[in-house]
């Protein structure tokens, strides 16, 4: 498969803050695939554990996330419609007018539209659109009424996921997708378990990814409890801001080196660790200075704290139904996990512990 096969495989996967599953058993046969025995959390999580033949070698948990932003229903109307109340953070902007599939509890898929007030609607009454909120918005599946919605299976509690079309643009170089926040994550903990295969290494690594970051950055305050790691990398995707007028975070400009979000602030020894990992193998970086958070944030208060950091990419319009990807910008990061991956030992561990 090319890579933008696999990015299209991934990607057009469903599932949300709760209902990790179809990503969860997509990478657990992956796994069993390459031959590893994967590992669970209490919350659903999925791990691989590849162990060191070094005395008393260092853990390393590379982790990426399982769940793309969603909504769940919260009431169904008389007119069989629904509302909903969000799974991860939402622009309302971009929610109007979108397909969706809902799940119900029996499994069941169900389409879905987000309904759009036509132009014709608002003539003549002087009103003027307005940015509705989350709550008010119109899920429509185009039922008669309650009582038919309810005879498909909907029930408040159901969740419901962006549907979309992964392609790749016309020059080549980039995807439009949903999702990429954060199945590039996932895609690259599978690349990288192949890559690692028939490597012995003089640390263990603990590769997964975790459940409901999207809403707290829930998973990785398990995880890190279960594998008790010394080192944490993220694998997360963050918005691009460049078509917004703001050189904070560049499409096809490489790595994101995430020195700042509000939840965490890169060590001196992680950031020098980085910097020069990133110079010795030619990996494209670019700062990057974040308003929103990844698991680093929750996995570097872990245990007794973790140096953690997140290893990403940008892209344009996360947490909608088209977001736009730099095919290069996997392939930097996916060298530089590499290298991070096979060069760290126990003397490069205790100098990223060594603030």
């Amino acid at each position: 498969m090319t890579l933008f096969d696999k990015i299209k495989e991934i990607t057009e996967l469903q599932a949300g803050s709760g209902f990790e599953a179809p990503v969860r058993n997509y990478l657990k046969e992956k796994m069993l695939k390459l031959g590893y025995t994967p590992e669970f959390d209490g919350l659903g999580s999925i791990f691989v554990v590849k162990e060191s033949k070094t005395p008393n070698a260092p853990r390393v948990m590379i982790a990426a996330h399982m769940d793309e932003v969603g909504f769940m229903v919260s009431s169904i109307k008389p007119d069989g419609t629904f509302r909903v109340v969000t799974l991860g953070g939402w622009n309302p902007l971009v929610v109007s007018a979108q397909r969706f599939t809902l799940f119900t509890q029996k499994g069941n898929k169900i389409p879905v539209v987000t309904g759009g007030l036509p132009p014709h609607l608002l003539r003549g009454t002087g009103a003027t659109p307005s940015i509705p909120a989350i709550s008010d918005i119109i899920f429509d599946a185009g039922f008669t009424d309650k009582a038919e919605a309810e005879n498909y299976g909907i029930a408040i509690g159901d969740v419901i996921i962006p549907e979309t079309e992964t392609i790749l643009t016309a020059n080549g170089k980039n995807v439009m997708s949903k999702a990429w926040d954060n199945r590039y994550g996932c895609l690259m903990v599978l690349e990288l378990l192949e890559f690692l295969q028939d490597k012995e290494l003089p640390v263990t690594l603990i590769i997964g990814a975790n459940v409901q970051e999207e809403v707290g950055l829930r998973g990785a305050k398990v995880s890190t409890t279960k594998f008790n790691p010394d080192l944490f990398f993220a694998v997360d995707c963050s918005p691009a801001s460049d078509t917004f007028g703001d050189d904070n975070g560049k499409l096809g400009a490489g790595v994101t080196m995430r020195y700042y979000d509000p939840g965490h602030i890169m060590l001196p020894g992680m950031k020098q660790f980085l910097i020069e990992t990133a110079k010795e193998n030619n990996i494209k970086t670019q700062a990057y200075m974040a308003k929103g958070g990844t698991d680093a944030g929750a996995a570097h208060l872990s245990n007794e704290g973790i140096p953690s950091t997140t290893i990403g990419v940008c892209a344009r319009y996360i947490h909608s139904h088209q977001t736009i990807s730099s095919l290069d910008d996997f392939v930097q990061a996916q060298n530089f996990i590499r290298a991070i991956a096979t060069s760290l030992n126990a003397e490069k561990v205790a100098d990223i512990k060594n603030y």
